[in-house]
């Protein structure tokens, strides 16, 4: 099949034995460097993307996206609220809610918590809770029994579990014949959960039926907000803006970004960093095939002298070393790449094995939210680490193909 001069040359100087083994090594050097830097680099990102991924599901199984409120810090007719946002394409489904402060005691412990009244029949399309109970069962909180599920670590600091009684303390104030005293009611425990560490909800959160928080909290048929399920939980800033113009003046609104937005920016400007950083590696083996190709330029000046007498043009010359370039930049990446796409898909359970190996723990999930690695590859990613890496070889091809093209006939043959 008929190729141009300038590929089929540039192709057989890749493949052919140079005279100087150091040419090849470095030459060879820049390939392994290029593959390892777009190996590293797809990894890494594909280990932020993981832990993105663990935050995010540990913050929306069970943090509000948008909730609707105001400022008598109770909302008298939530159900023509829920008819008026069933208008907006963005939310998907709507649910009350009434939440408070409180003190759960048993067994000689007491502890603080967050007290969440829900409509059981409406929280599985609300949050993943029910998909969170390791115990017990949501249809448990029927109203008046005050049943309450609790989270894991909170259930285990009150030695707690399913059957026992907790007794909440709320700080909502009764006139007793003795004084002002503060009311309490004995729930049982009929659910606990684990939403997983790292955000507070496993051991400070806890669950009854709307109707028994309204009566502990002195609501009557009031309810504290009215919380929105969103198609995507990114609409929630502009939804947010919408709502402020349509609904009433003295209504509130709040959405998750304003108390976990920081740190999902956090997260990414880290995943920024650690491209910019890591794209250094690849600059390096860049650097390195700059060299390469400038020493073969100077290993082949008599070639390219001959093929300048035989009718070759500068730009032959210019491209046949940018083909040679781009030829080891392109294998490397492409073995960087798959080696890459091969690492992040099985990262977890290689890290699970040292650590299993040598009975250390590398993550602890008081630190890091997770107790392993978790690693979710996204093509995007991976293209667009191809892509920079493919653009920085042809780069450095540049200038050792520019010294070719400069090669004088009568000079480099002179000695010849």
């Amino acid at each position: 099949m008929f190729r141009p001069l300038a590929i089929n040359i540039g192709l057989r100087y890749t493949r052919a034995k140079k005279r100087n083994h150091f040419i090849s090594f470095i030459a060879t050097s820049s390939m392994i460097g290029i593959a390892l830097g777009v190996m590293v680099l797809i990894t890494v990102l594909s280990v932020m993307n993981g832990f993105d991924a663990q935050i995010q599901k540990r913050v929306f199984s069970m943090a509000p996206q948008v909730t609707i409120s105001s400022y008598s810090n109770f909302l008298s007719d939530w159900q023509a609220y829920a008819n008026k946002v069933k208008q907006y394409p963005e939310v998907s489904h709507s649910a009350p809610y009434v939440v408070g402060q409180g003190m759960l005691s048993a067994n000689d412990q007491v502890h603080p918590a967050i007290i969440f009244g829900i409509m059981p029949k409406l929280e599985s399309y609300m949050s993943k809770l029910p998909d969170t109970l390791i115990q017990g069962s949501l249809n448990a909180l029927k109203p008046t029994q005050f049943g309450i599920i609790l989270g894991a670590d909170l259930a285990a600091k009150l030695g707690a579990a399913i059957g026992s009684k907790v007794t909440l303390i709320t700080p909502v104030a009764s006139l007793t014949p003795v004084g002002i005293v503060p009311r309490y009611k004995r729930f049982n425990v009929v659910g606990i959960f684990n939403a997983g560490s790292g955000f507070g909800f496993d051991s400070s959160y806890a669950y009854i039926n709307i109707k028994d928080a309204q009566k502990l909290y002195q609501l009557g048929s009031n309810v504290s907000g009215l919380r929105l399920k969103l198609n995507d939980v990114y609409q929630a800033p502009e939804l947010s803006q919408k709502l402020l113009t349509d609904l009433a003046p003295d209504t509130i609104i709040n959405n998750w970004t304003q108390q976990y937005g920081a740190f999902f920016e956090a997260i990414q400007m880290e995943k920024t960093m650690m491209f910019l950083i890591l794209l250094l590696i690849i600059g390096i083996a860049a650097f390195n095939l700059v060299s390469s190709l400038v020493m073969v330029v100077t290993d082949k000046a008599s070639d390219i002298a001959i093929l300048r007498t035989l009718g070759a043009t500068p730009r032959t010359a210019m491209a046949i070393f940018i083909v040679q370039g781009t030829t080891i930049g392109f294998v490397g990446v492409f073995i960087g790449v798959a080696l890459g796409i091969l690492l992040a898909l099985n990262v977890t359970e290689i890290v699970n094995w040292i650590q299993q190996l040598f009975g250390v723990q590398f993550l602890s999930s008081s630190i890091y939210y997770v107790n392993y690695l978790p690693s979710k590859l996204e093509m995007s990613d991976v293209i667009k680490v191809g892509i920079i890496a493919l653009l920085m070889s042809f780069v450095a091809t540049l200038y050792p193909a520019w010294r070719a093209s400069k090669v004088q006939p009568v000079e480099a043959l002179r000695y010849e």
